[in-house]
């Protein structure tokens, strides 16, 4: 049971709603431990290890597909964040985990810091766009983390300035099952006056070609990279071909507006989404004999 330990600065809610607790909105409920600062963080962590009790972390829920009843306990950040840190002037820049991506990107149109424009309206926490290295048409977000603080195994906090080998295609290669990322360092590369109108504009072209306004988890198939090639393979262009958008099990459905959005318009939940995986993998690989690997966690 995890009602029986009692840590300071963290507040566990049991059997809780967790609807709105992702982008996509799957009906949830399950345990949730909202946790204030890392070193309540770590108590936390030591006690669910000793009681073998599973545990998973919550950015914003955009890359997640929540079980109808979990099993385990998620972990929400809510670390305090410093408004100081946000200074042009700074080198390096030091942020929490839990610090939304958004709030980054108006700091970056403010003082057009280049670099800053690759996770362009990524519906992500920070921790959550490093552990992924999110990215978009513009570029990847490794490209200006400086270094990564996290929890690990062994229950000690670990620095580590990052290198070319740390990130590849929508994942990162350093961090071990059940670590957990709390805080990052982000390079300040300089501005350029073109920076700011350059992240309005993906922001609108975003918005005019993605169903940003419903509910869902964001790109759910990462593009695949075809070996001895240098080419691309855009999943939603192709499940566009295949005339899938709009296919529906259950209220979970493909976007009528971008095949590699899944769209949650009635009370779906994670069983539908994963059948609906299914079938648009099988079609894909029937028709052009392409593995698609999903980009979201379950």
């Amino acid at each position: 049971m995890i009602d029986d330990f009692d840590i300071v600065g963290v507040k566990v809610c049991r059997n809780f709603d967790l609807t709105k607790y992702s982008t996509m909105q799957l009906k949830a409920f399950g345990d949730i431990a909202f946790v204030s600062n890392k070193e309540s963080l770590k108590n936390l962590l030591i006690t669910l290890k000793n009681k073998k009790i599973p545990y998973q972390l919550l950015g914003l829920g955009a890359n997640s597909l929540l079980e109808e009843n979990f099993n385990g306990i998620y972990i929400k950040l809510e670390f305090d964040f410093d408004e100081k840190e946000l200074d042009a002037n700074k080198s390096v820049f030091t942020f929490p985990a839990s610090l939304p991506l958004r709030l980054l990107t108006s700091f970056a149109i403010k003082n057009n810091l280049k670099g800053w424009e690759v996770f362009t309206g990524i519906p992500a926490t920070l921790g959550g766009a490093c552990f992924m290295n999110a990215g978009t048409n513009l570029g990847e977000i490794k490209e200006i983390i400086y270094s990564v603080e996290y929890l690990s195994k062994e229950n000690e906090f670990i620095t580590r300035e990052v290198n070319s080998g740390d990130f590849s295609y929508r994942k990162n290669n350093f961090l071990k099952e059940g670590e957990v990322i709390t805080e990052i360092k982000l390079k300040n590369l300089g501005s350029d006056s073109s920076i700011g109108p350059l992240i309005k504009e993906y922001l609108k072209k975003r918005t005019d070609s993605q169903p940003l306004d419903k509910k869902t988890c964001g790109c759910i198939f990462k593009n695949q990279k075809l070996e001895n090639a240098d080419k691309t393979c855009p999943a939603g262009k192709y499940i566009d071909i295949m005339g899938l958008k709009g296919l529906n099990i259950n209220g979970m459905r493909i976007s009528p507006v971008h095949g590699n959005f899944f769209e949650n318009f009635e009370n779906s939940t994670k069983k539908d989404v994963l059948e609906l995986i299914r079938i648009t993998q099988f079609e894909l690989e029937l028709n052009y004999g392409i593995k698609f690997e999903t980009e979201a966690i379950f």
